[in-house]
């Protein structure tokens, strides 16, 4: 499975553990999310991205890093919108301007931080809800946080970050659908459950899938 299949994986366990309220159910959700995000730490380093389809924007003159460097995923963080653009908060102390590598693409976003006390985190969108401008995005590091902002391409309100599609609907085609392993986890927790763990369950997918959750992760006022 690849990295992006994983960060996909696991973005929507922790808005299914958001939902939850059954200790167990929370405590399953929690288990997988630890071994999605292990898996994630050990998965390979993607490709450099082509500088026809990207548009790379250096933050600054730091040079870039070197191949086969270890990152930590930063998967949570909060995010606010307007009608023009989209501002991420990433909270992590330590961060310099000058080792700050950014790669905006029309449908993603990939920012990395190096040499923040001795590691190395990425945090990345691989496909955003809708298309961004690049060559206008910025991120601008203050002394607890990390602002990211990205332009719209076009005006209007986003009702989460990450594309949004069925996760429900059976794949058509022949590779397995990266969603079928938490599926097949929240089933059979629905089978063996008792009468508040299936509601608890079922809300959950109806929210996740009514995309419910999305105020529950925007940032800061």
């Amino acid at each position: 499975m690849s990295a992006d299949e994983l960060r996909l994986d696991l973005e929507e366990l922790r808005r299914l553990e958001g939902l939850a309220k059954r200790p167990r159910v929370l405590s399953v959700l929690a288990n997988e999310i630890r071994s999605v995000d292990a898996k994630l730490a050990k998965a390979p380093a993607e490709p450099a991205p082509q500088a026809v389809a990207a548009a790379s924007v250096p933050v600054a003159a730091a040079a870039a890093a070197p191949t086969g460097v270890s990152y930590v995923t930063l998967g949570s963080f909060s995010w606010d919108q307007d009608a023009d653009k989209i501002k991420i908060y990433i909270f992590l102390e330590g961060v310099e301007q000058d080792k700050v590598e950014a790669t905006f693409k029309a449908m993603s976003v990939d920012v990395k931080f190096h040499d923040v006390k001795g590691k190395n985190y990425r945090c990345a969108i691989p496909k955003l809800n809708k298309e961004i401008v690049p060559e206008k995005c910025k991120v601008l590091v203050k002394p607890t946080k990390i602002v990211v902002t990205l332009y719209k391409a076009s005006k209007g309100n986003w009702l989460d970050v990450h594309f949004k599609e069925d996760k429900f609907k059976p794949s058509m085609g022949k590779e397995k659908n990266p969603m079928s392993g938490i599926m097949d986890l929240m089933k059979n927790m629905y089978e063996e459950g008792d009468e508040d763990m299936k509601r608890t369950i079922a809300k959950a997918w109806s929210d996740a899938r009514s995309g419910k959750t999305a105020d529950s992760v925007r940032g800061l006022p």
